[in-house]
């Protein structure tokens, strides 16, 4: 393994981590505050978590002429961010994080309709098998709490796969800071009524977790960024799946959530579409372009 692959996979899994242990703190603010307030504060502090950059770039890097996608990237942005927050504090932590694996599987999909890309034959095998695995973890005739808390992150997954397109749709004039900057403004902007609408009193504790939030999901974005910018998406796409380890231990120790044998299957059919997804060179092309960009949206 060369160095710059053992540094990006390393950095991945790091990543991968901190984006876990933020996952974790989502699952254990549900209890005390509204799904509404924690992706209000998540948005926020990823902004002021910007402001250096920004003004190491200059106000010059905030012109744009692309409103229509950055409102659009926002507002899909955001809604998927709902989703996925609210199956956190609904479903088991390992269950959560296999279901937003399923993102990638529409990318192709979604470029073919849009952008007119063609999905090649690695895209549409990973999808069934995907799918598959999303399906096992649905349990269809199970519990219908779970089964609701999965589709509504299954839905997240579709919009956040939409967001990522979207960014490829206006890639070629905006840099990363930017689009970034711009989901951030909007994402907080468009929060902070539904934040306001449901808000609940927030316990002196809970203002740690919230700002360790912002930290670690600013963090871990920052680690795969670097990640995915020194090493082939192909090398080390596969580290991304150690989501689901840290899922499992975290479920387990905090929550004492075991994982079902479905589950166990599912993870296999969605970590085995992904490694598949990973030989298809057009479902590779977006996933590098989604990677690139050091996207708040988890």
């Amino acid at each position: 393994m060369s160095q710059d692959i053992k540094k990006g996979a390393l950095l991945l899994l790091l990543g991968e981590a901190l984006l876990a242990v933020m996952g974790a703190i989502i699952k254990s603010l549900s209890d005390e505050l509204s799904t509404e307030q924690v992706v209000f504060f998540r948005n926020l502090f990823g902004l002021l978590v910007l402001m250096p950059i920004l003004l190491r770039s200059g106000p010059g890097i905030l012109k744009t002429s692309q409103w229509q996608w950055h409102l659009m990237r926002g507002l899909v942005g955001l809604s998927a961010m709902y989703c996925y927050f609210w199956a956190l504090g609904n479903m088991p932590l390992t269950e959560a994080f296999l279901v937003k694996l399923s993102s990638p599987f529409f990318m192709p999909l979604i470029a073919l309709w849009w952008l007119r890309e063609p999905a090649g034959k690695y895209s549409w095998l990973a999808l069934l098998v995907g799918f598959a695995g999303v399906a096992m973890i649905l349990r269809p005739g199970g519990d219908s709490a779970m089964t609701w808390a999965a589709l509504v992150g299954l839905v997240g997954a579709f919009l956040a796969a939409l967001a990522k397109v979207t960014i490829r749709r206006m890639s070629a004039t905006e840099p990363s800071q930017r689009i970034v900057f711009y989901f951030g403004l909007i994402a907080t902007l468009v929060s902070c009524p539904a934040a306001l609408l449901n808000w609940q009193p927030i316990p002196s504790s809970a203002w740690v977790w919230l700002i360790a939030m912002g930290a670690v999901a600013t963090a871990g974005q920052l680690a795969m960024t670097k990640a995915y910018r020194i090493a082939p998406t192909g090398k080390v796409g596969v580290y991304v799946y150690s989501a689901v380890v840290y899922g499992a231990f975290m479920g387990w120790w905090f929550w004492d959530e075991m994982p079902t044998l479905a589950t166990v299957g599912g993870a296999a059919l969605i970590i085995c579409a992904g490694l598949i997804n990973l030989k298809s060179p057009r479902a590779n092309k977006l996933l590098v372009r989604e990677s690139a960009q050091p996207s708040q949206q988890n």
